[in-house]
């Protein structure tokens, strides 16, 4: 019973964290599933077999309101799955050994740009023009099926900043086509780990567990979003990610020290209160901008 709590506050808060940022379920979920010693096919099968259902929803929800692309489902959702199957089939046959510091490693990337991007970086600027085409979409669905697969999550972070840095879809647009698109991906990426690693070997509990939490935190992401600042959500999850990777490689490699640990805890500090500095001060913008506003409106005679 324990077990299935832990799961099921691992799931809760990876989609609390994917219901404010529009990304990393996967990426949170596995990183928290593997530092509770979950092996690394099992944490990305488990995870895939989870979101089966959130995926689909998703995708349906975005569809009811007009932000998908079937043009771009269709070019991007088969290359996915086929890199998901694959990417699910070599994970599957790797040993928990190798594939430790694979996926922490690759998880570590994704943490990485997590940050980039949402403490340091700027929102980008969307021009719309013709549909990206096949020699974009196919290659970038193939290797973002894969990356998603092998380290357990990573189609969002890959896939929608480059469609929306390409500048040729509109943003809801991107989301929404690839949110439709990872339906498809999920489901090959569960159906390559049920033949690599067979039901059998699977922890339902950590099936059920991460099921059980997004449900209960689906109402809650809304709540944080309105009360979280983007850049300090960003710091939180993209520190909360590269500790518990960095930690995991540290021990794949017998590299631990309490040294290693400081340094890890200053540089999660430092991002957080970066992220804190920067969200007050796009705060303080914001209402200087207001209060500029309402200095030059007109007043009733």
């Amino acid at each position: 019973m324990e077990r299935i709590l832990v799961f099921a506050f691992v799931g809760l808060l990876a989609q609390v964290i994917d219901g404010s940022l529009g990304m990393a379920y996967g990426v949170t979920a596995s990183s928290l599933l593997v530092a509770t010693n979950v092996a690394p096919a099992v944490a990305s099968a488990s995870v895939h077999l989870a979101e089966v259902g959130t995926t689909a929803v998703s995708g349906f929800s975005h569809w009811r309101f007009g932000n998908v692309d079937w043009g771009v489902v269709a070019r991007i959702a088969i290359p996915g799955a086929i890199g998901a199957f694959l990417g699910a089939t070599v994970l599957s046959s790797l040993s928990t050994e190798a594939a430790t510091p694979w996926m922490a490693a690759l998880l570590l990337v994704l943490g990485v740009y997590i940050v980039a991007r949402f403490v340091f970086g700027k929102p980008p600027v969307v021009v719309n023009g013709r549909r990206p085409g096949t020699r974009l979409l196919a290659p970038l669905g193939l290797f973002a099926g894969f990356v998603d697969a092998t380290g357990g999550g990573g189609w969002g972070p890959v896939a929608t900043p480059t469609l929306i840095s390409s500048g040729r879809l509109d943003a809801r647009k991107v989301i929404g086509s690839v949110s439709a698109s990872e339906f498809a991906v999920t489901v090959a990426a569960s159906i390559g780990f049920l033949i690599g690693l067979g039901s059998e070997a699977l922890d339902w509990r950590v099936v059920g567990g991460l099921l059980a939490g997004g449900v209960i935190a689906a109402p809650f992401a809304a709540y944080l979003v309105r009360h979280l600042s983007l850049p300090v959500l960003g710091g939180l999850v993209g520190s909360v990610i590269l500790v518990t990777n960095a930690r995991t490689l540290l021990g794949a490699f017998d590299a631990e020290s309490g040294a290693a640990y400081v340094v890890l805890g200053v540089l999660a500090a430092g991002l957080i209160s970066i992220a804190f500095t920067k969200s007050r001060r796009a705060a303080a913008a914001e209402q200087a901008e207001a209060q500029d506003a309402a200095a030059v409106e007109p007043q009733p005679v």
